[in-house]
């Protein structure tokens, strides 16, 4: 079906990023995942292709598109690629920056975006902890006032970019007494004394999206550290947390979109009994609902994207488009693998390897369990 959410210029756009792409990373990518980690020429050059400033604006070397569809088209092109180096650039550009255009200060602005746009800095942020997953109002980690400064102690884990992040917006309890209400957001350099990287984790997929554990051992902040106002710092994450959501929603459509394309391709080679398998009609018409499902979701996500380049995406549709999608993605790379028959379960084939990666889908962003929380609520259940 005829997708309508994008103009010419997201789709000139959408080029640009597929040449860079094809040119300067999908020739290296079995090298980022034998080394476990995504290359900082690699930021470097999506700096200079301009996909990591697209909100950020141009007085600091940013695009400043003012349209999140190009967020969009920059994560579908990378999730083409591979799941990993959407996670971890999306995080980047379509997770942080906006945190950081919309709280920070002139002179925390100026401070980080110009290398933030040119891959120099890499960022991540930092809210799930051991004991607090999508229970965000639980998080242990404290900030302690002493004098202006703060001290910043506890960690955190499953953070994306972790191991390599030279920036974490990093989410503490300024306040015992309360639970969302006693939350504040810093930044944090990781030069800073007392910040520590823990193991580089080792998942079931992704690997080559480096993720980690972070410790903070009485890391001292000076007060300009503070990103947004005291104790504001679960309302900031609450009303960002959609834009996650559907840079999410984005990335499993277009992950699962190119594997199942490839394993059309598949299914018209592979023969069995003397026929291509595709020609079978059980496949055909498992391929028929497949491709059904995938535009489906697409169709819905798109509107998604639609409504919240235009502000008008609430929390429980994001919530609906990262769940569906995460589900559709994972049934449809599930029968990708069974169509591959034993080539789909080694490693060298790219669909075992998507397989792997997108398994995370339904648990990251706040689990599916969560979304339809979220969604149960809304019908007054």
């Amino acid at each position: 079906m005829l997708r309508s959410a994008f103009t010419e210029d997201h789709q000139e756009f959408r080029k640009s990023v597929h040449d860079f792409l094809a040119r300067d990373v999908v020739p290296n990518v079995d090298e980022y995942i034998e080394h476990k980690l995504i290359s900082r020429e690699v930021w470097r050059e999506a700096g200079k292709q301009g996909l990591l400033g697209l909100e950020i604006p141009e007085v600091y070397g940013g695009g400043d598109a003012g349209d999140y569809r190009f967020n969009a088209v920059a994560t579908e092109e990378l999730a083409a690629v591979s799941m990993a180096l959407a996670s971890s650039m999306s995080i980047h550009f379509d997770v942080v920056a906006p945190y950081l255009v919309d709280l920070a200060s002139p002179a925390q602005k100026e401070q980080w975006l110009p290398r933030f746009c040119t891959g120099e800095v890499v960022s991540a942020i930092g809210m799930t902890e051991p004991s607090a997953g999508s229970d965000l109002a639980s998080l242990k980690t404290t900030a302690v006032r002493d004098g202006s400064d703060w001290i910043l102690n506890g960690s955190k884990t499953f953070i994306t970019n972790g191991y390599t992040a030279d920036l974490v917006v990093v989410a503490a309890r300024t306040n015992p007494e309360q639970r969302s209400k006693g939350i504040s957001l810093f930044l944090v350099d990781a030069t800073a004394p007392g910040f520590e990287r823990g193991r580089k984790l080792d998942k079931v997929g992704q690997p080559e999206a480096d993720t980690a554990e972070l410790f903070f051992d009485n890391v001292r902040l000076p007060a300009d550290a503070i990103l947004g106002e005291v104790d504001r710092g679960f309302a900031y994450m609450m009303e960002r947390l959609p834009q996650e959501r559907i840079g999410s929603a984005v990335s499993n459509v277009a992950h699962a979109k190119q594997i199942l394309l490839e394993t059309i391709e598949y299914a018209k080679e592979r023969k069995a009994f003397g026929a291509p398998i595709g020609s079978f009609q059980h496949n055909k018409f498992l391929l028929a609902e497949l491709v059904t499902k995938i535009e489906v979701a697409q169709a819905f996500v798109d509107a998604a994207v639609v409504a919240h380049a235009s502000g008008d995406l609430t929390a429980v549709d994001a919530a609906k488009a990262k769940w569906w999608s995460a589900q559709v993605q994972n049934e449809v790379l599930d029968h990708c693998v069974q169509l591959h028959g034993g080539y789909g379960y080694m490693r060298e084939y790219r669909v075992a390897r998507a397989w792997m990666d997108a398994r995370v889908t339904k648990i990251w962003a706040g689990s599916n369990e969560i979304m339809k929380e979220l969604i149960g609520r809304e019908l007054a259940l």
